[in-house]
């Protein structure tokens, strides 16, 4: 569960978040509205990359605020890019591996590191080089990473960009099954509405850093001011 409050980020003149205040609570949160909205603000203010002018974050009760970015990771908080961070030189398995061995206990790294290899199906991958894995496969790669270590929230920006059709409904298979396998809540950032729909239980929109809805994802996105706002329907 992650509670928001009053949470605003201020550069100048420009409120990206303004006022902020939500709970997070279901197994996977869409957070979706129009660009510059605030989403990637919210996502980099959670995982200590921004700090806000006001306002306070809790996770599972723990004021998240206070912590800086590893300190976060420490306390079960995993993110994904949109840019992706994989490392060309390292395969796909050592890529994972690099990261269990910071975050994992020394005798069980390789074998969390294998078991999220085969959860999101990259075994013939694994021996790969990053910089010849496909744009799937490379974030397939950084969501393997983000679930080693036992995480409590996985944050994802914009995972599905740039994939196909087959590509999108395997990735929605993984991310689905994220929170029964691994016990974390994952919260996703995509423009997909489709995306969005069939994956996530309960969904945020922002515009102009202001919470426009917040519930059941069926409801909101049939909600007129987001119609309006995030898919520019009437």
């Amino acid at each position: 569960m992650i509670v928001i409050e009053n949470l605003t980020v201020q550069f100048g003149g420009v409120r990206p978040l303004d006022g902020l205040s939500a709970e997070l609570g279901a197994p996977v949160m869409g957070l979706i509205g129009p660009n510059g909205a605030g989403k990637t603000t919210l996502l980099n203010v959670l995982s200590g990359f921004v700090t806000p002018s006001a306002g306070s974050v809790r996770l599972d009760g723990m004021e998240l605020l206070s912590l800086g970015a590893r300190q976060r990771v420490r306390a079960g908080l995993r993110r994904v890019f949109q840019q992706e961070m994989i490392v060309p030189e390292l395969s796909a398995a050592d890529n994972v591996l690099a990261i269990a061995d910071h975050v994992c206990a020394a005798a069980t790294a390789r074998r969390e590191a294998e078991a999220v290899i085969d959860f999101v199906g990259l075994r013939a991958a694994r021996d790969v080089p990053g910089r010849r894995l496909s744009l799937y496969e490379r974030r397939m790669a950084e969501i393997a990473r983000t679930l080693v270590g036992g995480p409590k929230v996985v944050l994802l920006d914009e995972p599905a960009a740039g994939l196909n059709d087959a590509e999108t409904a395997r990735l929605r298979g993984v991310v689905a099954a994220i929170p029964g396998r691994f016990g974390a809540q994952v919260v996703l950032i995509d423009h997909d509405a489709d995306l969005i729909a069939s994956v996530c239980h309960e969904t945020l929109v922002l515009d102009f850093g202001k919470r426009l809805a917040l519930g059941p994802t069926a409801d909101v996105l049939e909600d007129p001011a987001v119609r309006r706002a995030y898919l520019g329907k009437a």
